[in-house]
């Protein structure tokens, strides 16, 4: 659980650089319209992380892709990660050895 919330610590300190850098960052509302619109993705999952920042992710069913967007609080939403091949699944972890 620790190394999960360092996870989204990270993407969320990664989130505020790329706002910083005004790269692939956008109102809310434009990103949710081209993930849905064109891609055809839906959220599958949300978090919060640091600062308010929130984590979801998007895929589609039909053409298995997927993306990562970290929301801050100020309503711009960046794309943090993107691919394809999406797969929903309900493993267990392997325990720590």
């Amino acid at each position: 659980m620790i190394k999960m919330t360092m996870g989204l610590g990270i993407v969320a300190l990664a989130a505020q650089q790329l706002n910083a850098q005004s790269r692939q960052c956008a109102p809310r509302g434009d990103v949710l319209k081209q993930l849905t619109g064109t891609y055809g993705e839906t959220r599958r999952g949300v978090g919060i992380a640091r600062q308010g920042t929130v984590i979801e992710v998007f895929a589609s069913d039909t053409t298995g892709s997927w993306t990562i967007t970290a929301t801050l609080p100020d309503g711009t939403t960046c794309l943090m990660a993107s691919g394809q091949a999406y797969r929903e699944t309900a493993e267990s972890l392997p325990p720590n050895v």
